[in-house]
């Protein structure tokens, strides 16, 4: 096990250098309470923080504590009535900070993510001030084919578990490229770089975080 977190901790040095080449910061945290006190200590007071779908995050426990700090503006997609969805998006698209996992990151640095209704990767791309990307060492992939198998194979299957959608994938764990009412893969996004400097915010962790 040690020699496993070495190897990857010597893989997340790799893939910093590269992250900064393409005008991203990046951070590397052994531990999920790292990374949530590195993302807390990002933010600082009076913001406002959304995030996406991501259990990435969950597991870190930012949640539970960016809602102790009241200083800080909470934007839950959760906690919004149906009728009100457009108007919170409009409110998350000028945040302050949003928050999401990655479905899969290159050893070169590159995003790569597919989503279902698209707001997370949305946010991603444009939008809010800075985006904070949290990475468990488990979606790494050695390049873009390599990491599109593995949102489309080892990442989706679970989620439309985890959604309970009625696709393909959910039955058998392997993806069909189909186009299921339920589908979650409508949206594929690669991130090769980020156009204003710093504003993604990579935290790599020596963890398996997420699906």
């Amino acid at each position: 096990m040690e020699n496993l977190k070495k190897a990857r901790e010597n893989q997340a040095k790799t893939i910093i250098k590269n992250l900064e080449k393409r005008n991203m910061t990046a951070f590397y945290c052994e531990s999920k309470e790292d990374c949530r006190n590195k993302i807390l200590e990002i933010i600082g007071n009076g913001k406002s923080i959304s995030w996406g779908g991501t259990m990435s995050m969950k597991q870190c426990g930012v949640v539970e504590e960016l809602e102790k700090n009241p200083s800080l503006t909470i934007l839950d997609r959760a906690k919004q009535p149906a009728d009100k969805m457009k108007d919170f998006y409009k409110e998350v698209s000028v945040c302050d900070y949003f928050i999401m996992g990655t479905n899969a990151i290159t050893l070169d640095g590159e995003l790569v993510n597919i989503d279902g209704y698209g707001n997370r990767v949305a946010s991603l791309i444009f939008g809010p001030e800075h985006v904070i990307v949290i990475a468990g060492m488990n979606k790494v992939s050695t390049d873009i084919p390599e990491a599109l198998h593995r949102v489309r194979n080892i990442a989706s299957p679970p989620n439309t578990v985890r959604l309970s959608k009625n696709t393909p994938c959910a039955v058998d764990g392997r993806c069909h490229d189909c186009y299921s009412p339920d589908c979650i893969c409508n949206q594929v996004v690669i991130t090769r770089r980020s156009r204003d400097k710093d504003r993604i915010i990579v935290i790599l962790v020596n963890e398996n975080l997420g699906f």
